[in-house]
């Protein structure tokens, strides 16, 4: 069986994520398609990384990204960095010749996406962009049902994303906050998962009509290098810096294929954890997802007996997409790792067979496109069509 070397760039939460699936992913899925090897890992100073390589398993430790991508033993980069770094790091890997995987979204705007999306290409390297969700065995059930007909002709989509842990003005100024940084705030952070769900399940769009809000104006600056996100809030009296992306969005959507939707995201939801939520309906049926329930798929059918009809929920299980790889009884709980694993499973099972990874860099330029186009919507107050 063939391994795989795979170089990790970055070494905080994602890095955690992402090297969990590379030991698993075997132990989930075998025969595996390659095995990997965690060869390197590159962080911010050699300090850092010495200490991620012997946390999460590593080879090598590295303090300049750019000596991991040219080492010649590596044969997967993942890019796991703030936003801002995307761009330079997938370019300078795909003119190496390494298949890479970058966490989302892809890019700040959508320029930067397409010039990774140009060398990608120019490069004939595999590449994915890790929207996980979609990994989830109930949203591939719910694209089964849909490819089968069984809900009929999509009408409407519905979309949430809600979180809290931006929702106490004490929560620090993370990276998050900062538009030269992360490009976007709620919008690129959260809703860009919904909208690759959107368009893995309904299809692409066509235009869209968008309102965003900055509720928290300034934060406290944070303290040390390591970004908390909402975890450890501020006190006393602490230098307060700008927040300049938005701290919610909610935009309507008009299809392709001429049905319509809306999806609403924010950071500042009091109660609200990771709500990941989705309801489509179609002419013969309808189906709702709640991540935070993300063992369950909820369905009901036109078709469905009068005196029975209603929402009725499918645990999923080994019967289900990715079901035989994972555990043997429907139900037994899936978390955030499992979404993971399935995700490394697909990217390199892509690069053995040699064939298209799904959500790809062409994906993420085109939720890149959708992204502005939202911005641009909220700046105009006016629907805004996607561009081509």
């Amino acid at each position: 069986m063939k391994t795989l070397n795979v170089g990790l760039i970055g070494g905080g939460f994602m890095a955690k994520a992402h090297s969990l699936a590379y030991a698993a992913m075997p132990m989930f899925f075998w025969p595996a398609p390659a095995l990997l090897n965690r060869k390197a890992i590159a962080d911010a100073n050699l300090e850092l990384a010495q200490e991620a390589a012997q946390r999460f398993g590593y080879e090598k430790a590295y303090s300049d990204w750019r000596q991991l991508i040219h080492d010649p033993e590596i044969d997967i980069v993942d890019i796991v960095t703030p936003n801002h770094l995307h761009a330079e790091m997938a370019i300078e890997a795909a003119k190496a010749g390494k298949h890479i995987i970058c966490e989302k979204p892809l890019a700040r705007t959508s320029a930067e996406a397409k010039a990774m999306l140009e060398a990608v290409e120019a490069a004939g390297v595999r590449h994915m962009v890790a929207f996980n969700y979609r990994r989830t065995p109930a949203i591939a059930l719910a694209k089964k049902l849909i490819e089968e007909g069984r809900i009929g002709k999509i009408l409407n989509f519905r979309g949430t994303y809600l979180q809290d842990w931006s929702a106490d003005p004490n929560s620090p100024l993370s990276w998050r906050f900062s538009k030269e940084i992360a490009g976007s705030g709620a919008l690129g952070d959260i809703a860009a998962h919904v909208i690759d769900m959107a368009r893995y399940l309904v299809g692409e769009f066509d235009s869209v009509n968008g309102l965003m809000r900055t509720w928290i104006p300034e934060r406290p600056l944070q303290q040390g290098g390591l970004d908390r996100l909402g975890t450890v809030k501020s006190a006393g009296d602490v230098p307060k810096g700008k927040v300049d992306v938005d701290d919610e969005v909610l935009f309507m959507i008009k299809f392709d294929n001429e049905a319509i939707g809306s999806i609403e995201s924010t950071r500042n939801a009091h109660g609200r954890n990771n709500f990941i939520t989705f309801e489509i309906h179609g002419e013969s049926g309808s189906i709702f997802f709640n991540y935070e329930r993300r063992d369950e798929l909820q369905v009901c059918f036109a078709d469905d007996p009068s005196d029975t009809k209603g929402f009725r929920t499918i645990y999923t299980g080994p019967s289900h997409p990715y079901g035989d790889g994972l555990w043997p009884i429907p139900a037994l709980g899936l978390g955030y790792s499992e979404t993971k694993i399935i995700e490394c499973y697909d990217f390199v099972k892509s690069i053995m067979e040699g064939t298209n990874c799904s959500p790809d860099f062409r994906d993420g330029y085109q939720i890149a496109k959708i992204c502005d186009a939202i911005v641009e919507s909220s700046e105009k107050q006016a629907w805004v069509k996607i561009g081509s």
